[in-house]
């Protein structure tokens, strides 16, 4: 079950076996079935979760009742509310199972512990962090500045299994328009064709 999280370490930074077994020991791992959630508006975020198999989201819910989707996590991606998580302060956001999962779980003691033990890790860590950062500042951008068409283009580009795994509402949900603009997107395009 440690394949994809071995699998994403080493893509960054070199990891020994034993190194690696000190990983396992610090991870616990859980299945989660479709429409469950692994964290919920107001509750504190314990843990952060590797994703072995499965898909989820992160989104919240405004006061009209409306979702907002700020993540999807499929295969090899992490997910939490890290200022819950970091801060012990109740989440703002909801995790969602949308297919089965298998997560690798780590809490913040854990996570402290496996930093101690685990120094290069350190590294991975920072890597994610930035790229995670740059990814947030290129979709604010994109939020603010391109048209429902050059985003839409842009998630089937970059994430391309999403759209077959993820309902249509969800997708516009996370770009930021209607449902019926989505549609028209993706009926344009495909007559472009």
């Amino acid at each position: 079950m440690y394949e994809r999280l071995a699998g994403s370490i080493r893509e960054h930074i070199p990891l020994t076996n034993e190194e690696l077994d000190i990983c396992k020991t610090l991870f616990q791992p859980k299945k989660m079935r479709k429409k469950q959630y692994l964290l919920q508006e107001g509750d504190i975020c314990k843990y952060t979760a590797f994703v072995e198999k499965g898909l989820l989201r992160s989104f919240t819910i405004d006061n009209k009742g409306g979702e907002h989707i700020l993540q999807f996590a499929l295969e090899g991606w992490w997910i939490a509310d890290l200022y819950s998580f970091f801060t012990n302060e109740p989440s703002q956001y909801n995790i969602e199972a949308l297919e089965d999962c298998e997560l690798l779980l780590i809490s913040k003691t854990s996570w402290d512990s496996l930093l101690e033990k685990v120094p290069a890790l350190e590294r991975y860590f920072r890597i994610l962090l930035q790229n995670n950062l740059i990814a947030t500042q290129r979709r604010l951008i994109g939020a603010m500045s391109e048209t429902a068409e050059e985003k839409y283009l842009h998630l089937i580009n970059a994430y391309p299994d999403c759209l077959q795994r993820v309902p249509q509402h969800m997708i516009a949900s996370f770009l930021g328009i209607t449902r019926e603009t989505l549609s028209r997107i993706r009926s344009q395009l495909t007559t472009k064709k």
